[in-house]
């Protein structure tokens, strides 16, 4: 399990070694290291305002056997408008080509390293210890960023009148490409509605370094629902922000084993971390599975109507 805090103002430059490692790379190895604001200032406070340049943004990327999704990946965060991005990729030991692609952007990717982990929320731990953003978030390894995403979504923490932001979200473009499935997913913050079922959309949101001081890191029991569960431990303290536009391409799958264990993940976090009562959460797991039936039979259907390949 982690839960707890990183030590206020230390960042690990590189991983310590690992004779499971099975390659490590990026500008940093190289001796050249980004800096974000160290001096103590207010979460989303706009350091260019103090002279000191725009803020760093650190994109934490955790991937396993994703050589197939990994480099579109990997160019959507080139691509950006916003230049002042770290970027960082945890690999848990992929036995496919993954570390080749690693090794080909040796020299745009600021650090990664591929080694045995425990999971998704293990390499975010990591990615976060690593990070030396003002502002860190987390792209999937099948994940695509969408044109200027990053300025938008720093130019929203610029807007906070208090610079008091601990989080910025945006909206994400869910899709099934098997099922010819599109959907617009993510919410302003409502402690109200986040309570009951996920409704921002985490992939690619801007996180504060001093949220993860506060509330502290990814809970590692946790295999699907770890970023729900952290954002319900901030509670309605939490603050947010949100820009009204698709900053992501979300790929989405099919029914599976995996799918079902994320209505008992919520559920635990929910009672756990989000102080929901228990009878409650059960009712509205049960809830949230009739949903999921009843929109993949209906993607299903709609595929097959329209003559597209049947999904298992």
């Amino acid at each position: 399990m982690s839960r707890e805090s990183p030590e206020q103002g230390a960042i690990e430059r590189i991983l310590p070694p690992n004779p499971d490692r099975k390659g490590e790379g990026g500008l940093r190895t190289r001796g050249f290291c980004k800096s974000g604001d160290r001096s103590g200032a207010r979460a989303g406070s706009n350091m260019s305002d103090v002279g000191a340049g725009p803020v760093l943004v650190t994109v934490v990327t955790a991937v396993f056997n994703g050589a197939q999704t990994l480099e579109r990946t990997i160019q959507s965060v080139l691509a950006q408008s916003y230049k002042n991005v770290e970027f960082i990729v945890i690999d848990g030991g992929s036995v496919d080509s993954t570390v080749d692609i690693l090794r080909q952007y040796d020299q745009a990717i600021d650090y990664w390293v591929s080694e045995p982990d425990s999971g998704i929320y293990d390499a975010w731990n990591k990615g976060v210890r690593l990070a030396s953003g003002d502002w860190i978030a987390f792209l999937g390894a099948d994940d695509l960023y969408r044109e200027n995403a990053l300025e938008t979504l720093v130019n929203r923490t610029r807007t906070d009148p208090d610079g008091a932001l601990e989080y910025v979200s945006g909206k994400a473009l869910f899709v099934v490409p098997e099922l010819g499935v599109e959907r617009v997913i993510g919410s302003p913050w409502s402690w109200g509605l986040f309570q009951k079922y996920m409704t921002v959309a985490h992939v690619g949101s801007l996180h504060h370094r001093k949220f993860f001081e506060k509330y502290g890191l990814f809970d590692t029991r946790y295999r699907i629902c770890g970023d729900y569960e952290l954002l319900l431990r901030a509670g309605d303290a939490l603050r947010a922000g949100f820009v009204d536009a698709v900053t992501v391409t979300m790929r989405g799958g099919g029914i599976s084993n995996r799918s079902f264990r994320v209505f008992e993940e919520s559920r635990r976090a929910k009672q756990l971390s989000g102080k929901r009562a228990p009878l409650v959460a059960l009712l509205e797991k049960y809830i949230a599975i009739g949903k999921f039936l009843g929109r993949n039979a209906w993607y299903h259907a709609r595929s097959r109507l329209r003559g597209g390949p049947r999904a298992e």
